[in-house]
């Protein structure tokens, strides 16, 4: 048979790093082919090759056995390559169909349009209504939108960035059901994930990347997980253990909050009431979009609260702004890490000075302290394993990986007496993945109060003490999360009304 898409030789450098080094790998027609690797080995810059996005410095890629040479993800569309990108590229205020025709060359009238959709979203088992608006869709259905995007195009090649990164466990079984439906079609899929069982479960072969290069390629079914991630990092994967502590006094305390969402799309936080003890993991899960965002800014600062709904220490933490907690050693880093949690543009010194200017003492008379600044980052290069050439590199230009590793390496090594976290390891590979939750069970052990907010339910299982669902803005009563079972809480941070937690 031949092959759908071969690559051969394919080589792509930087300034100061070769991302892609004489890579070689072939997908034959209905093939579900992993590629895997850890943060910076090359992925992405491989895919954006195959989508148009970049050109390779040497190396060519042929498709159905002619010469490949996308100069743009239109001439990829073109020849039958579609990609889902882990971040969605969508208009909230948009309907499903505005959004859907947007990405189309030459979409149909509105009404074909909204019936074609219908006919895909139910033949592929993937239910979305095209007159909704985006900005009141789950996460899981915003993907539907992308993915029903890719299929009206009719794709040779679908290439999947971390898709369940964002979705319940039922919906990644229905997600599942829909790439082995695709790929009985002839229909190729390229998918990327961190999440080794789950290519285990769905992929037929997995190539796996390090250093910019192919070391090796397996049958993930016949792979064990731990494994392929040893082949990812080369070297033994070590698991994160809890030492034995006990819990103290209750470090924060949340009472009957209630807040407004400052999006138009947000979600309100209702009644929300828990507390957090010295040497405490709490585990907060929930599918995205059931307020995580907007309970992380109250907790932090940046959204308002009443009087009485947080207290750290016993505190009124109402009126106190994200600075003056941050000095009392209530500290956060939020889910969006370019952007929010770091300024893209700015160094990683200059990153690392703005949440921690005062706590590392950074200023003086109102004068920064460029060297000691300085070190600081490289603290957080050096022992979180930041994958950069030095501090002055701007935060862009970080894999989102290297990125999230910083940003949580920047909180930790604050030692906070309270941590906010919001998807610490998300689209980060499995090595980085065991070192950030490594250092959270260390900062308990240590005496901080931790709040883990995350949609990565196994996370929560492994590194939580007690765990509480969220959604649509409301809190389950936290509970001890030895004997949980994901499949219920799966279904209860679905939206599965009437279950209470205590019955899990």
């Amino acid at each position: 048979m031949t092959d759908l898409l071969a690559l051969r030789g394919l080589t792509k450098a930087y300034p100061g790093v070769v991302a892609n080094d004489d890579v070689s790998l072939a997908i034959a027609p209905g093939e579900i082919h992993a590629l895997l690797g850890e943060n910076g080995a090359g992925k992405s810059t491989l895919v954006k090759m195959i989508y148009g996005l970049v050109k390779p410095d040497a190396g060519q890629m042929e498709m159905q056995g002619s010469t490949f040479t996308p100069s743009d993800p239109r001439a990829a569309r073109g020849a039958g390559v579609g990609m889902v990108f882990q971040h969605f590229s969508l208009f909230d205020a948009l309907s499903v169909a505005e959004n859907i025709a947007l990405g189309m060359e030459t979409p149909p009238p509105m009404r074909t349009l909204a019936a074609r959709i219908l006919e895909v979203s139910d033949t592929y088992g993937l239910p979305l209504s095209p007159d909704r608006t985006v900005g009141d869709l789950s996460a899981g259905e915003r993907q539907r939108v992308e993915i029903i995007r890719c299929l009206l195009q009719d794709p040779k090649l679908l290439i999947m960035d971390e898709p369940t990164s964002v979705l319940t466990p039922q919906e990644v079984d229905i997600l599942f059901e829909t790439l082995r439906k695709l790929s009985a079609e002839g229909t190729a899929i390229l998918y990327i994930s961190h999440k080794l069982e789950e290519i285990r479960a769905l992929c037929d072969a997995a190539t796996i990347l390090r250093g910019g290069k192919v070391v090796g390629t397996c049958m993930p079914r016949n792979t064990s997980a731990r494994d392929m991630a040893e082949l990812m990092v080369g070297s033994t994967l070590t698991t994160p253990k809890a030492s034995s502590h006990s819990t103290g006094d209750v470090a924060l305390a949340v009472t009957g909050l209630s807040a407004a969402s400052p999006s138009a799309f947000g979600m309100a936080l209702r009644d929300v009431t828990f507390d957090v003890h010295v040497g405490e993991v709490l585990g907060i899960g929930g599918v995205a979009g059931n307020g995580q965002d907007e309970l992380l800014a109250v907790l932090s600062g940046e959204l308002a609260a009443g009087p009485g709904m947080v207290a750290f220490q016993g505190r009124d933490m109402h009126g106190i702004g994200p600075e003056a907690r941050r000095g009392l050693g209530v500290l956060s880093a939020p889910e969006e890490r370019l952007g929010h949690a770091a300024a893209p543009n700015m160094s990683l010194t200059e990153n690392a000075m703005l949440t921690g200017a005062a706590r590392e003492g950074l200023a003086r008379r109102g004068l920064l302290d460029w060297a000691k600044t300085r070190a600081f980052a490289q603290r957080i290069i050096s022992e979180f394993d930041v994958r950069t050439p030095g501090p002055e590199n701007a935060a862009r230009s970080l894999s989102g990986g290297n990125l999230q590793k910083f940003v949580i390496g920047r909180e930790v090594l604050q030692k906070p007496d309270v941590l906010v976290v919001n998807q610490p390891t998300w689209g980060v590979d499995a090595a980085a993945a065991a070192s950030i939750r490594q250092a959270l069970l260390d900062l308990a052990a240590g005496g901080a109060a931790v709040v883990v907010i995350s949609q990565d339910l196994d996370e929560l299982m492994e590194i939580s003490d007690r765990f509480a669902a969220l959604n649509e803005g409301q809190l389950s009563a936290p509970r001890p999360t030895a004997g949980l079972d994901v499949e219920q809480i799966g279904l209860m941070l679905g939206g599965a009304h009437g279950m209470e937690v205590a019955h899990v």
